[in-house]
C-alpha cells in the first residue's frame, strides 16, 4: 500500500511543476513573440525561361521584413518562383505579422511583471492556509493562474499594457501557493523526512525543464499562442487530481492507514496545532528573529542567481551563442532537470546526516545553503568569463542551476525547523522579500544590455549575480541557526512562557507520583532507592 505522504509528495511535486510552467512559459515564448529588427530572405530557386542575361533586383518590404528577390532573365515573364518557395515566404511573412516590436526594456517588463506584486500575497498565503487549509489555497492558486494563461495571447494582441497587467495578476495569485505548502509540510511530514519532502518543491525545476523544450517544440510546430493554451490545460488537469487525492491533515484522510497516521502524529510530537486551536502569530518575535532573517538572506541570494539564469537563459543563448529556438528550449530546460535531480539526491543525503545524530540541524542546513549560494555564485562567475565558448557556457549554466537545488535542504527546510506552527507565515515573509530579484533582475539585465547585446555586457550581469550570491551565503553560514524557536507555541517570549506554563517533572516513588516545579530540586527523601 502506498503511503499517504508519498502520494502527497508526488501530487505536490506536480503542483509546483505546474506553478513554474505557468510562470515561465513566456520566458521561452517571448523569443518567438518579438519581431526581428531586420531580416532578409533571399529567394534563389527560380525556373529560368528566357535567354536574356540581365539581372534585376526587386526589393519588397512587408510588415517590417525586407525581402530581396534576385530575378534573373528578361524583365517580363522570363522567371517564375516555384510554388514551394512562394508558400514558404508567404508563411514567413504571415508569421511576422503576428509578432511584436518590443525593445529590451519592454521585454524586461514582460518578463518581470509576474514578480512586481508577487510579494504582496506571500504572507497572506501562509495565513490563509492556517485558516482554510493548504488544499484550498494551493489548489485554487494554481487553477487561477492556469485559467489566466488562456488569456495571455488575447491580452498581448490587445495591448502591451494588458499583457503586463495579466502577468502581474498571475504573479499575485501565484504568491499564495508556496507559503501555503509550508503549512501542510509541518502537519504531514516528520522532522527527519522534511529535507526529502521539501524536494517536492523542486518540482518547480522539473516544470522549468519540461516547459522550455516543450514550448520550443510547440512554437516550432504551431505558434507562440499555443504555448499558453497547452500549459494552461495541463494546469487544469492537475487541479482535478489535487482535489481527488489531497487532504489537509492525516486525520481527514479517508484511506490512510492507522499505523501511518499514528507515526506522523508521534513523530511530530504534537508540535503543530489543529486548525481550531491555532495560537496567535507572535509577529514581533518573528520579525525581529535573527534566525528568520538569516533564512531570508539565504533564500534571497540563491533566488537572485536562479531567477537571473532562469529568466535570461533563452535570450542569452540566442543573442550570444546563436542557438535556434528548438535547441534553445532544450538547453534552457536541461539545467532545471539537473536541479531537481540534485535536490532530491542531496535531500536524501541531508536526512541521512540528521538521522545519524552526529550532525545538528543547523550544520546540515548551512552545508546545503553553501551549495545553493556560494558554490552557485562561483559557477556563475565561470559563466561570466566563458565568452563565446558555447560548450563551456552551457556547462556552467547547467551546473550553476543544478547546485541551487540544495535550497530545499537549506533555508526552505530550515523555516519549518524554526517553527512548525508558523512555517507558512515564515515562508510568506521570506518569499515576500526574496521575490524581489524576480523583477529587479530583469530590469537590471535590460539596462545593462540595452542596445549592446555583447559578451562584455552579459559578463557584468553574471558578475553582479555572483557577488550577491556569495555575500548572502557567507552571512548565512556565520549567523544562521535552525533550532526550534521559543515562540513556536505562540507565547510572546521565553519569560512569558515560563510564567504561563509551569513545566513539571515527575518523581516516582512506589507508584506515587509527586509533581515538582522544574526549578525545585528533589529532596533526599525523593531520591530513596525505591525511586
Amino acid at each position: 500500500m502506498v503511503l499517504a505522504r508519498t502520494t502527497l509528495w508526488y501530487i505536490a511535486f506536480c503542483g509546483f511543476a505546474v506553478n513554474y510552467m505557468i510562470r515561465l512559459n513566456i520566458n521561452i515564448a517571448i523569443v518567438g513573440m518579438v519581431r526581428p529588427k531586420r531580416q532578409s530572405i533571399e529567394v534563389t530557386n527560380f525556373a529560368h525561361v528566357g535567354n536574356a542575361t540581365d539581372t534585376q533586383q526587386d526589393n519588397v518590404t512587408h510588415s517590417g521584413l525586407e525581402t530581396t528577390h534576385f530575378l534573373t532573365g528578361p524583365l517580363k515573364g522570363s522567371l517564375n518562383v516555384t510554388e514551394v518557395d512562394l508558400a514558404t515566404n508567404l508563411n514567413d511573412l504571415k508569421r511576422l505579422d503576428n509578432l511584436f516590436e518590443w525593445d529590451e526594456i519592454q521585454q524586461g517588463h514582460v518578463l518581470g511583471a509576474f514578480f512586481w506584486l508577487h510579494w504582496v500575497s506571500q504572507v497572506p498565503g501562509g495565513m490563509l492556509a492556517r485558516k482554510y487549509g493548504t488544499k484550498k489555497v494551493f489548489g485554487l492558486a494554481n487553477l487561477c493562474i492556469s485559467l489566466m494563461a488562456y488569456l495571455i495571447p488575447f491580452c498581448a494582441k490587445w495591448s502591451f499594457g494588458a499583457l503586463v497587467a495579466i502577468r502581474s495578476l498571475q504573479g499575485i495569485v501565484s504568491g499564495f501557493s508556496w507559503p501555503a505548502m509550508h503549512h501542510m509540510t509541518a502537519i504531514w511530514i516528520p522532522q527527519h523526512e522534511r529535507s526529502k519532502f521539501v524536494s517536492a518543491y523542486l518540482g518547480s525545476s522539473f516544470g522549468a525543464a519540461l516547459t522550455y523544450p516543450l514550448c520550443g517544440f510547440i512554437m516550432d510546430k504551431l505558434s507562440w499562442e499555443w504555448v499558453f493554451h497547452i500549459t494552461a490545460t495541463i494546469g487544469v488537469v492537475w487541479y482535478a487530481f489535487w482535489c481527488w487525492l489531497v487532504y489537509d491533515t492525516p486525520a481527514q484522510h479517508p484511506t490512510i492507514s492507522a499505523k501511518e497516521r499514528e507515526y506522523i502524529l508521534m513523530s511530530n510530537g504534537g508540535m503543530t496545532h489543529q486548525r481550531k486551536m491555532l495560537p496567535p502569530v507572535p509577529w514581533r518575535e518573528i520579525l525581529t528573529s535573527t534566525a528568520v532573517n538569516m533564512n531570508v538572506i539565504g533564500q534571497f541570494g540563491g533566488i537572485w542567481g536562479l531567477f537571473t539564469l532562469m529568466t535570461q537563459a533563452p535570450t542569452y543563448l540566442k543573442v550570444i551563442h546563436g542557438i535556434n529556438i528548438k535547441m534553445n528550449g532544450i538547453y534552457s530546460g536541461l539545467p532545471h532537470l539537473c536541479r531537481w535531480g540534485f535536490s532530491y539526491g542531496f535531500a536524501i543525503f541531508c536526512d541521512k546526516l540528521l538521522r545519524s545524530g552526529r550532525f545538528s540541524k543547523t550544520l546540515v542546513r548551512k552545508i546545503a545553503t553553501t551549495f545553493s549560494t556560494i558554490i552557485q555564485g562561483l559557477l556563475v562567475w565561470g559563466l561570466a568569463y566563458s565568452g563565446h565558448n558555447t560548450p563551456l557556457a552551457i556547462f556552467f549554466l547547467v551546473t550553476a542551476t543544478m547546485v541551487n537545488g540544495a535550497v530545499s535542504s537549506g533555508p526552505l527546510a530550515s523555516l519549518v525547523d524554526l517553527s512548525p506552527n508558523f512555517a507558512g507565515v515564515l515562508q510568506g515573509i521570506s518569499g515576500m522579500i526574496s521575490v524581489f530579484p524576480g523583477f529587479i533582475s530583469p530590469v537590471a539585465v535590460a539596462y545593462l544590455t540595452l542596445g549592446s547585446q555583447t559578451v562584455e555586457q552579459w559578463q557584468k550581469v553574471f558578475v553582479l549575480s555572483t557577488a550577491i550570491m556569495v555575500i548572502s551565503g557567507v552571512i548565512y553560514d556565520v549567523f544562521a541557526t535552525s533550532e526550534l524557536q521559543p515562540w513556536n507555541d505562540g507565547s510572546k517570549s521565553t519569560d512569558d512562557k515560563a510564567e504561563k506554563m509551569k513545566i513539571v517533572q515527575p518523581i516516582v516513588k512506589s507508584q506515587i507520583v509527586r509533581i515538582l516545579p522544574i526549578n525545585e530540586k528533589p529532596t533526599d527523601h525523593d531520591k530513596e532507592e525505591d525511586f
